[in-house]
């Protein structure tokens, strides 16, 4: 039997046994942060010669120079070309959709013009060049690429940089067919925070880029957060999650699926099942029991199910609603007969997943929407990844003569309020004489 915690809105310590199955501070971890500040300081310093030693050190590659980390064009698209035909119309397909469904997302320039002839607007433009790091290791995600590099080309970012770990040199052909289908410029295979660090300074060989997005380990996450500032970031990545609020009525082996598939991504990852139906609870982990042992990755998956998965057990909708706020999930499904109705009470969550047909998965892959989503909590304040994430807004001021008066001589009485006395005879300058 797989030891998942149980857990009951109605004890009298939930909130603490709570709090403790949510904890997760490996980004804060004050060696782990040493190490990455080292590995960052010597990338600053020695560039190429500090991102070769890494990649050998901790890859095992062989590669003599920069030149045996970079993939050329041919490569991508021979990649791509060379995969069976079922594999090349599944990546075509989510892609397409992933386009289609960032294409909505796309920010245009505006502006008015008031009556004394002021204009005011925004203007949109895309970052001029972004780095996406796509894990390697224990898995590869051609869907990261898609993920990551779609919604900066549909942005109109000119130049996306990819940076993908080979560990003992193994080339992942879906990951490079996957860079060729969404457009992305260049790829070196390096990984780690040392990737992160090359981003973000730039070397020799590797451009510095104006945003790092993407997901990776605690390393990646670490340099990130390090980076930001001399960079643009799109969030701290923790280990990937999965809430399920379900009202008992879903075929039990859907529903332990559907955890196992978070589960299985590492050993810290997360999933939690909520229902008013114990005896549902109970079925469920009758079908975990059943169907762990048939994953190919059993062993992480049951890691993470013992470590940090949980079934809870709530008195009713309004005690599960305000469980789901107080996770704040990055996956959220909502297995339910009307999820609709449910919306309204929702505030924070990454992904909502609605019905009994619609298992995470399919976001992960090729439903359109984004899967980078935040984590930890961080849906309280964070959003998916989007077009959004890879343009710029400038405001736009130009005022006539009028305008400008009549403007001055508000911005005098305030700027004379603050005592800064230029401000205010800046805009007095402006202001029209009654003559």
């Amino acid at each position: 039997m797989v030891s998942i915690r149980r857990l009951s809105t109605t004890a009298a310590n939930f909130e603490q046994e709570l709090n403790q199955l949510l904890a997760w501070e490996s980004v804060n971890d004050h060696q782990l942060q040493q190490t990455v500040l080292d590995i960052i300081g010597r990338v600053q310093q020695q560039g190429d010669v500090a991102v070769l030693d890494y990649t050998r050190r901790f890859d095992q590659v062989t590669a003599e120079t920069m030149a045996g980390l970079s993939l050329s064009a041919e490569q991508l698209s021979t990649a791509y070309h060379n995969l069976n035909e079922q594999q090349r119309n599944a990546l075509a397909s989510a892609a397409e959709r992933i386009r289609y469904y960032h294409g909505k997302q796309k920010q245009d320039s505006w502006q008015y013009q008031e009556v004394d002839g002021t204009m005011l607007g925004q203007q949109i433009t895309p970052l001029d060049r972004v780095g996406i790091y796509v894990p390697g290791g224990k898995a590869s995600y051609p869907s990261s690429v898609l993920m990551n590099a779609i919604p900066a080309k549909v942005a109109g970012v000119p130049e996306v940089i990819m940076c993908v770990p080979t560990p003992r040199g193994e080339v992942n052909n879906l990951v490079l067919a996957a860079a060729y289908l969404a457009g992305v410029d260049k790829v070196f295979t390096i990984g780690g925070a040392q990737a992160v660090a090359a981003l973000a300074y730039g070397t020799a060989t590797i451009p510095k880029v104006d945003k790092i997005v993407g997901p990776g380990n605690s390393y990646v996450a670490t340099a990130k957060r390090l980076v930001f500032g001399q960079v643009g970031i799109d969030m701290i990545a923790g280990p990937s999650e999965i809430l399920i609020y379900c009202d008992g009525k879903t075929d039990p082996d859907w529903i332990a699926m559907d955890l196992f598939s978070q589960a299985e991504h590492d050993e810290e990852a997360q999933a939690i099942l909520i229902s008013e139906d114990a005896a549902y609870l109970d079925a469920v982990q009758q079908s975990i029991d059943k169907l762990l042992p048939t994953l190919e990755r059993a062993v992480i998956a049951r890691a993470s199910l013992t470590g940090r998965g949980a079934l809870i057990h709530v008195k009713n909708q309004q005690e599960a609603l305000a469980v789901i706020n107080r996770i704040a999930p990055e996956h959220l499904e909502l297995s339910v007969e009307n999820p609709e109705a449910l919306l309204p009470y929702i505030r924070h969550a990454g992904a909502i997943f609605m019905g009994r047909y619609t298992p995470e998965a399919l976001g992960d892959y090729c439903a359109g929407p984004n899967h980078v989503l935040p984590t930890s909590g961080t849906a309280r304040f964070s959003s998916p990844l989007g077009v959004y994430d890879f343009q710029k807004r400038s405001s736009l001021i130009y005022c006539s003569a009028q305008g400008a008066s009549h403007l001055a001589e508000v911005a005098s009485v305030l700027a004379r309020g603050e005592s800064l006395t230029a401000h205010a005879r800046s805009a007095e300058y402006r202001i029209l004489s009654e003559e």
